[in-house]
Parts: structure tokens; C-alpha cells; sequence
């Protein structure tokens, strides 16, 4: 074989590889999406499960709006939510859209209660390499937002820590767990810090 036949039958293949690596990106990009939809889906039909709760789901994230909006009028609370899901060990939150769901509540200031909600679930497969998973304990935290806190990018951890990201550097930050009006896999233990 010349070695110029080799040349195109290395740059074919390496051709082949680069298309195949990208579908796998581009299917992966779509599961994580799919998660989000769903944990997004699941919000809205708890919420409107219980008694006196209305919720939507707002669109995308393109359209700077939050995830979901849940609405109890006799008790006069909105909640913003930011819904978080996946199959690592930590899910971050990006500060603009803490931010996003921030001026949604101001926007209602008819309510007495406005809080944003940050909605973590932590899938019962946890990732250990290109598509293995192993199994684990499927974990939800449901953290409320302090505004008094600097926006900044954050991440909650699968055993509910909650830290800010600060120049490369985690700082925990203790936020509120709110209990919800339904019945969720929220950690016992979380409740009582």
C-alpha cells in the first residue's frame, strides 16, 4: 500500500470517528434535555396535584423566563423555580438565571409570599464513565433562595450542600429547604437543618 493510500484511509477514518463522536455529543445533549423537560413536567403535575396550587411551565430557557411559576392564591405565595436534574453528583445553577427568576417575583409584589425556588433532583443512577452508571438512592432538594445572597453561579450537591462558585472557589451557603405541598423523595435529614 502506498503511502499515499494510507494517508486517505487515515484521514477517512478519523472522518468517521469525528461523526460518530459528535452524534454521541449531540445524543447526549438531547437526553440531558429530556431530564430537564421531564423534571420540569413532573413540578407542574405535583403542584397542580395539590389542593389550591396552580402551575405552568414557561418555556424555554432561550426566552429568559423560569422553568415553572407555581401560584397559590388563598394563601397569597408565587414561587419562581429553577428545576435542576441529572445523573452526576452535582447540579449547577448559573447566576443569570437565579437572577431571571428573581425579577419574575419582584414583578408580583401582590403576593405576601414570593420566593424562589431552586428544584434539585438527583437521579437514582449515578454517572461513572461514558454511558456506565451504577446505582444509588434518587434524592431531591427543594432550596429556598435568600435574597439578601450575591447572585453568583451555584451548585447543590447530592448530599443537599448547596456552595456558590466565587472566582474558582465553593463557599457553602445554608439555604432554606421548603417543604412542599406534596409528597416528594426530599431527605429527612434536610428538612431538619
Amino acid at each position: 500500500m502506498s503511502l499515499k493510500t494510507k494517508e486517505i484511509t487515515l484521514t477517512i477514518l478519523k472522518q468517521k470517528i469525528n461523526k460518530k463522536s459528535k452524534k454521541n455529543h449531540q445524543k447526549a445533549a438531547r437526553i440531558r434535555r429530556q431530564r430537564g423537560y421531564q423534571w420540569e413536567d413532573t413540578l407542574v403535575k405535583r403542584f397542580n396535584g395539590a389542593e389550591k396550587w396552580k402551575a405552568f411551565r414557561l418555556g424555554s430557557p432561550s426566552i429568559a423566563l423560569p422553568d415553572v411559576l407555581a401560584v397559590n392564591t388563598y394563601e397569597n405565595t408565587i414561587y419562581t423555580i429553577e428545576a435542576k436534574s441529572g445523573t452526576s453528583t452535582s447540579l449547577p445553577v448559573p447566576a443569570d438565571q437565579i437572577e431571571r427568576c428573581l425579577e419574575w417575583i419582584k414583578t408580583f409584589s401582590i403576593y405576601k409570599k414570593r420566593n424562589v425556588l431552586l428544584a434539585f433532583k438527583f437521579l437514582s443512577k449515578k454517572r461513572i464513565g461514558l454511558g456506565k452508571y451504577e446505582s444509588r438512592e434518587l434524592r431531591e432538594f427543594y432550596k429556598i433562595w435568600d435574597e439578601s445572597l450575591e447572585i453568583t453561579d451555584c451548585v447543590c450537591t447530592y448530599e443537599g450542600k448547596f456552595f456558590a462558585k466565587i472566582d474558582g472557589t465553593r463557599k457553602e451557603l445554608f439555604l432554606e429547604e421548603c417543604l412542599m405541598p406534596f409528597q416528594t423523595k426530599q431527605r429527612n435529614n434536610a428538612l431538619t437543618q
